[in-house]
This record gives C-alpha cells, structure tokens and sequence, in this order.
C-alpha cells in the first residue's frame, strides 16, 4: 500500500541521489492526443530545489512534447524506481514550467547541475503530490554505466548546425500543440 509524503525528506532525497534514471510523463488537454512519457539519465541532471520543487535539465533531443504539453496545461508527474534490492518507486505529481536561457531565474537554477552541451531549457516542477507504491515487479538491474552518447552528439558539428537550423524555427508537439518559437533557445551553444 502506497502512502502520501508532505514533503521531500532527507529520506527521499537519498532515494533520488541514488537513481541512475528517471521517467517523465505530461499529456495534451483533452481526450485527444499522445500522452509522452521520456526517460531521463545523466545523475546531475535532476535537482530537488526544495522540499516542494524539483527540477531538471532538458538537453535538447528528438523531440519537444513535454515543453509543448507543460505550456499547454502545466500537468507533469516524475516517476523514479529502484531497480536495487529496495524494492521502490516514487511519484512527484505537479505543475512544470519552462525556464528558458532569458528567464532571471536561468543562472541561479543552472547551477544545479552538472556540465552538459545542448541545453535547452530547464524543467522546474512544483510538487502537489508525493506519493510511493511498492514496485514490487520492478526487475533488478545492475547499472554498468551512464550512457555519454547525447553529449558526445551534441559536441559534433553536424549535430550544432542541426541545432542551430532548428532553433531558427517553430517547434511543435507531434499533436502540433506549439512548444518553441524561433530563437526561444540555443541548444546549439548553450552549456550547463
């Protein structure tokens, strides 16, 4: 049986130090359209900012539902799992913002984080439910390592001219639901 957390303890906060990954999940307004749920890696790209927010790094990918739905409605939930001998998940339910490069807030929650090339944006989220289930059928799985490919694409030339080309365009959901609009970022030069 799950139970209903105030608020992010220490407890809490160790069991999220210690995940190698994490999902996040958001859906379009609506009965219609995809719900999106992404995985998430890199150990210093997630940052419990207080005891009621959370927030993490959005380095810049294939896609941009979850910007797109978080500027639409605001309704995200960040789902972790053990995959050790503790058997545990933890749900933080709540409402996400876009921080983007020209945000005052941009510097201060930047350093959070650890070095990573293709920053898009940073995803702050306010909690308004903690909960934790049992996770009893999650498999345990041995971590060999963080896997470094976004970095490394992200530092190659063709990827930034890539980069550079689409941050000069709208970006949309797979729904058309609007998420960038041109030269909103930079994910072709910025770095955390």
């Amino acid at each position: 049986m799950g139970q209903v957390f105030e608020r992010l303890n220490d407890r809490w906060r160790r069991f999220i130090a210690d995940q190698p990954m994490y999902f996040v999940a958001t859906a379009p307004s609506g009965p219609e359209g995809h719900v999106n749920v992404s995985p998430k890696g890199y150990s210093d790209t997630f940052a419990v900012l207080d005891d009621h927010t959370v927030g993490y790094l959005d380095l810049d990918g294939s896609g941009v539902e979850t910007i797109a739905h978080l500027r639409q409605n605001g309704r995200v939930t960040i789902m972790f799992c053990s995959f050790t001998r503790s058997a545990k998940i933890l749900r933080l339910y709540g409402r996400g913002s876009v921080v983007l490069p020209s945000d005052p807030d941009w510097p201060r929650l930047l350093a959070h984080f650890g070095p990573h090339p293709g920053v898009r944006s940073i995803i702050v989220v306010e909690l308004d439910l903690i909960a934790d289930s049992c996770g009893y059928s999650v498999p345990t799985m041995t971590e060999v390592a963080e896997r470094d490919l976004l970095d490394r694409l992200a530092r190659r030339p063709d990827t930034v001219a890539r980069r550079v080309d689409r941050a000069g365009d709208h970006r949309h959901s797979i729904d058309q639901i609007p998420a960038l609009a041109p030269r909103e970022t930079d994910p072709a030069h910025q770095h955390s």
